[in-house]
């Protein structure tokens, strides 16, 4: 009885920290059953996420820290949309007045809402992080793995190298969680397969309701390739990085912070 009640409390505080996702979810969906008048749908889903932000932070589901956050994987997120659509990995087909390089800004979002659940979520199962790598570790890892989204076109794909890397460097790394007064732990690298596979499988979704297309989904819908879950796994490291590692900064003391050769064990608020 008790697993079942710490069930339904984990679920609950999932679903609260998914709550921008399942708006975006949602809008993706009815904007593809119901025609909606005035203007492209494309332009009615930014409206919709950025009145969706403005509630979250106005009715105290997210904090002014969270958004600065969220705003960073916005623009981190359409920078990659827009180069990966000049490239031709997949496309936005439908007319819109807010596109930008053949890109809707609402694209923005998705990614912003996955750094929207990533913090809510640290927040409400008030988690820690145990032997986390030194910055020096990190921060070049990060960047190598995003840049590597850029990169791949002209050069070799290094994902499964970097994959390795990310086994090694937290291979000694936990993430504790508390739900309802009891504490679980878990290490960080299954943390990190698990999220990216949900986001693959919420891909799929997306891309059923037309939020874009890839090349092989243009005469009918399809599931997508089971590889993607590799590059959803890294997008997914890249964003638990960059949120750690601004959390960690500011919550160590400014004497700290430049050392960047200490193993911290953080709580993030």
């Amino acid at each position: 009885m008790k697993a079942f009640e710490q069930l339904v409390r984990f679920g609950w505080a999932q679903a609260l920290s998914c709550l921008f996702p399942v708006v975006i979810f949602a809008s993706l969906a009815i904007t593809k059953l119901i025609s909606l008048p005035l203007l492209p749908r494309y332009d009615w889903l930014l409206i919709i996420c950025i009145l969706m932000q403005w509630w979250m932070l106005a009715s105290g589901l997210e904090t002014k820290d969270e958004l600065k956050v969220i705003t960073l994987f916005h623009i981190i997120g359409l920078a990659l949309e827009i180069y990966k659509v000049h490239m031709g990995s997949w496309a936005y087909p439908e007319e819109g007045y807010s596109k930008v390089f053949g890109v809707p800004l609402y694209s923005g979002f998705m990614y912003a809402s996955v750094a929207s659940y990533l913090c809510q979520a640290w927040r409400r199962l008030d988690v820690k992080l145990i032997k986390w790598p030194p910055l020096y570790l990190v921060v070049p890892l990060a960047s190598a793995i995003y840049l590597n989204f850029f990169t791949h076109h002209y050069w070799i794909d290094v994902r499964w190298w970097l994959s390795a890397l990310v086994i090694i460097i937290f291979w000694k790394s936990w993430v504790n969680y508390s739900v309802g007064g009891e504490t679980y732990r878990m290490p960080i690298s299954l943390s990190f397969v698990l999220i990216g596979f949900f986001i693959w499988i919420a891909e799929n979704i997306a891309t059923f309701f037309g939020a874009w297309e890839y090349p092989n989904q243009t005469d009918a819908w399809s599931l997508v390739h089971l590889g993607k879950v590799s590059s959803w796994l890294l997008l997914v490291i890249v964003s638990f990085l960059i949120v750690a590692t601004l959390k960690q900064v500011k919550n160590s003391p400014p004497d700290d912070v430049p050392t960047l050769h200490k193993t911290y064990n953080v709580r993030l608020r």
